[in-house]
This record gives structure tokens, sequence and C-alpha cells, in this order.
């Protein structure tokens, strides 16, 4: 089984309302900016450089939080194998709107945190905006119940 190792930002902005920055990629699914670990970096590093790399966000214009962290892992294959792959997240806050996203994906969008849930494909994903917005204080003024919690 083949081995990876990931890592990624999960961007927000607080204007009238905190939105958070959804990239859709080629394969249909929307899902954060995130990158493959490359050699002597660490996984901070990777975020800061994928997040540059695929939205045009560089490291002056986004302030990581210090306390958050979060790691998924799933397996799927590629290439005739299997593949485990660990993707670490940071949550990142910045005020860029206009987003210069790469040839990796086919568009953007910010979201209010209800409707970015509703708009993320993976459960994984979903469980990591739920771990940010806990962080962050909760919903935000104005929003309904989470659509995706538990009776």
């Amino acid at each position: 089984m083949l081995e990876e190792r990931s890592a990624g930002v999960l961007v927000y902005r607080e204007f009238e309302r905190r939105e958070y920055l959804l990239l859709h990629y080629p394969a249909g699914h929307w899902d954060y900016p995130k990158g493959h670990v490359e050699e002597g970096e660490g996984p901070r590093e990777t975020a800061v450089r994928e997040l540059k790399e695929e939205t045009g966000i560089s490291p002056d214009n986004v302030e990581l939080e210090e306390d958050f962290v979060e790691v998924i892992d799933y397996t799927y294959h590629k290439k005739n194998e299997f593949s485990h792959k660990e993707v670490t997240y940071f949550l990142g806050k910045s005020n860029v709107k206009d987003i210069k996203i790469s040839r990796e994906h086919q568009d953007y969008i910010w979201l209010p945190y209800e409707r970015a849930l509703k708009r993320l494909t993976f459960w994984n994903a979903k469980k990591v905006m739920k771990s940010a917005e806990k962080f962050l204080g909760g919903r935000n003024p104005g929003e309904g119940d989470d659509p995706l919690a538990g009776p």
C-alpha cells in the first residue's frame, strides 16, 4: 500500500459574516486547498506553500491559528493499488476576497458555515469544518441549526 502525506489550510474571512473558502476540483468534489508534503518540508510549510500555489493567497495574507490542527486519514484507489493518505489541516484567517485559482481547480467559492458544510463533498472535510467552527466560537449570528447534526 502506498503512503502519502498532505497538508492544507481551511481559510476563512470575516467581513459581514464568517465565510469559508472552498475549491472545486476537476474530479467534481469541493474541498480545501491542500497538497503533498515535499521532502524537507513540515506540514505547516506545505500548507502555506500549497495555499499560495492554489489560491494566490500569500503567507503575508493569511494568519494561521496557532492552536488549531486537524489530521484526517483515508484510503483510496490510485494507479491500480490502494493508497493511505494522511492530511494535516490548519485554520487560517485572510482578508483576501478575490482568489487566483491554479490549473488544478475549476472554481472557488466563499460560503458561510452552513452552506459550506452542504457544499463540501467528503464527510471528513465536513468534520474538519465543524471543528474549525467550534474552535472559532460557534455559529455566526443569524445562522440556523447545523444541518448535519444528529438528533
